[in-house]
């Protein structure tokens, strides 16, 4: 079973981060919710989530995935934790993915993880970062190779659907959206 590592910062945007974590273990993916202490994490809109376990005891143990909620200020949070550029350098070294949404890809591209690449962000974030070899893209959910970005928390269920077909298919992505009735476009 893949299991993925969701790092919740203070100031993350909480749709996202509750999205990706419901979607995923909706698909029975095992997801650990890290807080970077010990405490309740207070998200950008007061709503305060309690992590699985603490970043440094996450770091014990192998994913396959990490995936960065966005929201300010938990993207800048996340961005000035030394562990989580480290866990992202060695995760993409070892050719797992490295995901993020909103203004998270600003720490993919702070990362150096997004050369090359194309990927998208919430406006404002990767598309200002004028980092070299990057196509900047508008799409709801850009996937190149091990990275997959997304715009904001309104395509955060597009984004973990997205993350469930690349770890465990394109059927178990359809059986977790058919029971989340959403409308067909």
């Amino acid at each position: 079973m893949p299991r993925v590592l969701v790092p919740l910062a203070p100031g993350c945007e909480e749709i996202e981060a509750v999205t990706i974590i419901d979607l995923l273990r909706r698909a029975r993916i095992e997801v650990v919710a890290a807080g970077l202490d010990d405490q309740p994490v207070t998200a950008s809109r007061g709503v305060r989530l309690i992590p699985d376990t603490t970043l440094d005891e996450a770091l014990n143990r192998e994913f396959d995935m990490i995936v960065l909620p966005g929201g300010m200020p938990g993207a800048v949070n996340l961005n000035n934790d030394p562990r989580i550029k480290n866990l992202l350098g060695e995760m993409a070294a070892q050719g797992k993915y490295t995901c993020a949404i909103c203004a998270a890809p600003f720490v993919l591209g702070e990362a150096g993880l997004l050369a090359g690449k194309s990927a998208t962000s919430y406006p404002g974030f990767v598309d200002k970062m004028n980092l070299p070899g990057v196509t900047y893209k508008n799409d709801p959910v850009v996937i190149d190779g091990k990275v997959i970005t997304s715009r904001g928390p309104g395509t955060a269920m597009d984004f973990a659907l997205a993350l469930i077909e690349v770890l465990a298919g394109k059927a178990k992505r359809e059986e977790v959206e058919a029971g989340l009735q959403r409308p067909q476009h």
